[in-house]
């Protein structure tokens, strides 16, 4: 016995000394990626944070007078995000915040890191931009301010398919090998160059592809059109008229300062709820125009090949199961049923992070948090959509 642990033990220390061989070998090829992706294991910013400066904040009214949801309902949902590890569970119905729920350890401070939801903002600002003149509008060439793809057949991919997730571009894959363009692309320094090197695939407008590529061109083009830095246009023209706290982007490094764009944008949750105002309201904060009402309304127009997908926005417009992302990915999102609702709008970012946006209901929900591989889209949404109107009175 004693020989078949000591066999055992010996073979334990081979394999951990070759994870350690294999380990050192993975940092002296890429050390920022491996001490970046250590640390965004342990809850660290995959870069570096560039502030975004906010306003005073559009003011959310609380009014017990005017609660419309019915209390047992609003407490399952809590129960329901409780059980999911979440930081916020926002609620905003007819012009009144119905629950501002912060779970143990945070609270209307906490900046959760939402990934793919700052799509949504980026593909707002693209708005803004055409709005301004900067951009002629979505039909125009990508390559007339993407030079780098002039000369070969990025040539024919038009701002509206990056949009719509259809421009046929390559875009690498999740991979756990840090040596991967996955892994430069998410923690690397050198962004820029990553994203501009990814080749046609496919035909523009052929294929549905989600993607972090489109987005990412889609922000390096912003900040060519406009001549301004991506977090200081975010902050004159979004961020400032509506946002009660300063959000930050993260950047590649010291040297590129590239912000990522497709991901990354921490800010309260207060103030994704009031992202999912603007939209809901059609470009308007209050009583500030801040984009087009003809913008948003193509935004969450469905696109040529998804009728669930617009402008970098998701829509519940025809019930999937599981929401596919792209065919290289094995990753999908869980809906248990349909929407209630079929004009819902929302924000996706990785794990569950949401803003739900029911135009029909007048109704805003944000929940951040843990990341849950599991979330279903449908639960809070419909849950809430079936607790308005009815009668507070009778939840006992």
């Amino acid at each position: 016995m004693k020989k078949l642990f000591k066999k055992i033990a010996q073979i334990v220390l081979f394999m951990v000394a070759i994870a350690i061989i294999y380990l050192s070998y993975l940092y002296i090829q890429e050390p920022l990626v491996m001490s970046r992706l250590g640390g965004v294991l342990i809850g660290n910013k995959p870069g570096i944070p560039e502030r975004v400066n906010s306003g005073n904040g559009f003011v959310l009214n609380h009014n017990q007078e005017a609660l419309k949801i019915n209390p047992e309902i609003l407490s399952q949902a809590i129960a329901y995000a409780d059980e999911n590890s979440s930081h916020a569970l926002l609620i905003f119905h007819e012009g009144h915040m119905q629950l501002e729920h912060y779970f143990e350890g945070y609270s209307g401070k906490t900046q959760s890191q939402t990934a793919s939801m700052h799509k949504t903002v980026l593909a707002i600002l693209i708005g803004i931009a055409i709005d301004q003149g900067h951009i002629k509008n979505v039909d125009e060439k990508a390559s007339n301010y993407i030079n780098e793809w002039s000369d070969d057949d990025r040539n024919k991919i038009t701002i509206k398919q990056m949009l719509q997730q259809s421009s046929g571009i390559g875009y690498p894959t999740f991979s756990i090998n840090p040596l991967t363009e996955w892994n430069q692309l998410v923690v690397g320094d050198h962004i820029e160059e990553v994203v501009l090197n990814q080749l046609q695939e496919k035909k523009p407008n052929t294929e549905f592809a989600y993607n972090g590529i489109n987005p990412q061109a889609l922000g390096i083009l912003l900040q060519r059109a406009t001549g301004q830095k991506y977090s200081t246009y975010l902050a004159d023209n979004l961020w400032k008229s509506l946002a009660g706290d300063d959000a930050y982007v993260i950047l590649d490094s010291e040297k590129n300062r590239m912000p990522r764009m497709f991901c990354c944008l921490d800010a309260t949750a207060r103030d994704w709820l009031r992202i999912g105002l603007l939209i809901l309201n059609k470009g308007k904060i209050g009583n500030q125009r801040v984009v087009s009402e003809k913008w948003i309304d193509a935004m969450i127009t469905s696109s040529d090949l998804n009728p669930n997908y617009g402008y970098l926005t998701w829509l519940g417009r025809e019930h999937q199961e599981n929401r596919i992302y792209n065919e290289k990915s094995s990753a999908t999102a869980y809906h248990s049923e349909p929407f209630m609702d079929k004009d819902i709008i929302y924000l996706d970012g990785f794990g569950g992070q949401r803003a739900y946006i029911i135009p029909s209901k007048n109704l805003v929900i944000v929940r951040t948090g843990s990341i849950r591989m599991n979330w279903d889209d449908s639960r809070l949404p419909n849950l809430i959509s079936k607790g308005i109107n009815e009668d507070v009175g009778n939840s006992n």
